[in-house]
């Protein structure tokens, strides 16, 4: 791990220590954007805070970096840590992050993500697959057919590891021989070593469930997938809508919602999604690509 990377986890992790106060992704981006127009210290120093106050941060915000780049003994002992655990970061300076996501999130993704599994998962085409967690019987249908058909096409599939349309996907997708990217809301360490299966989490690898959390990483799951599948959703609310909505606005991955006929689902096609029967799956590459949505006009 090089100097840059190991930067990225000091400034975006907790390192096992809740009360360390790492920079936001917000913050970050911010750090980026400043630091990529400015005269950098030579590699031979370590950032100081008089490089900071130079890019109009106040004294005390540059103190606080500064204080994070500095626990280098606090990251050496985590990344032992995760070593013993299984459990590896991918900063997003790193040659294996995530290529589509780093380029259609830009400064906006994850600073680190944390592995566990297969790492060469992220190396092959994905999709994605996003619903809610309670699920009509067709909804069901539609998203185990997903999953079973990523497998059979080649795809790796890209999913939540929730209750409901994720875990139907996911199953499905394993029990016809495919691979599972599961972004987790919860303790990445604790997740089973399976074969096939690539466990990511953009927080520590220990830390514990958050509807923040859960919110978060919707992101990271629409913007890894070529192609991105919404099983059902509620209308106007919940995570699922969030993020697809979000997903719409930025163009991160082309959508296709389930045609169910509910209200949620025909606004999304009105918002950019296309939708499609469970039929269409067979061709997961030739599904019809919607140009325009509601945020182009």
């Amino acid at each position: 791990m090089n100097g840059r990377e190991r930067g990225f986890l000091l400034l975006s992790s907790h390192l096992g220590e809740p009360e360390r106060k790492p920079l936001t992704t917000a913050q970050l981006r911010t750090l980026a954007d400043r630091v990529r127009w400015a005269q950098l210290p030579k590699e031979d120093r370590e950032l100081e805070i008089r490089d900071l106050t130079e890019l109009g941060y106040p004294a005390q915000t540059a103190k606080r970096i500064c204080q994070l780049l500095g626990e280098e003994d606090v990251l050496d002992y985590y990344l032992r840590k995760g070593e013993i655990l299984g459990c590896t970061p991918i900063t997003r300076v790193s040659d294996s992050y995530p290529f589509h996501m780093r380029k259609r999130l830009g400064l906006d993704s994850p600073g680190v993500l944390w592995t566990r599994g297969d790492l060469s998962l992220l190396e092959q085409p994905m999709v994605a697959l996003v619903g809610s967690r309670e699920l009509k019987e067709e909804n069901w249908s539609f998203a185990a057919e997903v999953g079973r058909q990523a497998a059979q096409q080649g795809y790796v599939l890209v999913s939540g590891n929730a209750r409901g349309a994720d875990r139907t996907a996911q199953e499905s997708c394993l029990a016809a021989g495919g691979r599972v990217i599961c972004v987790v809301a919860d303790e990445l360490w604790k997740q089973p070593l399976r074969e096939g299966v690539l466990c990511i989490s953009e927080n520590d690898f220990e830390e514990t469930f958050s509807a923040q959390r859960a919110i978060s990483r919707n992101r990271v799951i629409h913007a890894m997938g070529l192609k991105t599948f919404v099983a059902q959703s509620s209308l106007r609310t919940g995570g699922t809508w969030d993020g697809t909505v979000k997903n719409l606005r930025h163009g991160w991955s082309h959508v296709y919602g389930f045609a169910d006929g509910s209200e949620a689902m025909e606004e999304l096609a009105q918002l950019g999604a296309c939708l499609i029967g469970t039929e269409a799956l067979s061709s997961i590459y030739d599904l019809p690509i919607k140009e325009d949505n509601l945020f182009d006009r």
